[in-house]
């Protein structure tokens, strides 16, 4: 199943946009990490547990940005909208609704599943 142009093209447009949001939060939470730490000797970090917190979420947007990278270059390479893991295609609507999505909903599912119990699946690349 070929995805049509015009779908294709919209998804593009939100994958960008997601792009251009993730690389400005990432900015924005790096240089509040930049900022500069006063620390007491004897009271340590006060700031500690936001900059935890910050941490956190920097890790999040990169994985974010990472899916959202992925999406565009399988966009680029032809092969959008197919599964990674058993190379069927991906519901259009779940494409619509998470345009990251390199997974069908039933390799998602089993992923978390396994992720859930700590194993990891076996690799799979283009």
């Amino acid at each position: 199943m070929t995805l049509p142009e015009e779908l294709i093209a919209r998804i593009k447009e939100k994958l960008e946009a997601q792009r251009r949001e993730a690389e400005a939060e990432l900015r924005r939470l790096q240089e509040f990490m930049q900022g500069e730490v006063d620390v007491d000797a004897e009271e340590g970090d006060p700031d500690l547990f936001e900059r935890e917190k910050v941490a956190a979420l920097i890790a999040a947007q990169e994985r974010r940005l990472e899916a959202v990278e992925r999406a565009l270059k399988a966009i680029e390479a032809g092969v959008y909208g197919i599964c990674e893991r058993c190379r069927q295609p991906i519901d259009p609507e779940r494409l619509e609704a998470r345009p990251e999505a390199v997974l069908c909903i039933a390799c998602q599912q089993e992923v978390e599943r396994l992720a859930r119990r700590n194993l990891t699946p076996p690799p799979t690349r283009w």
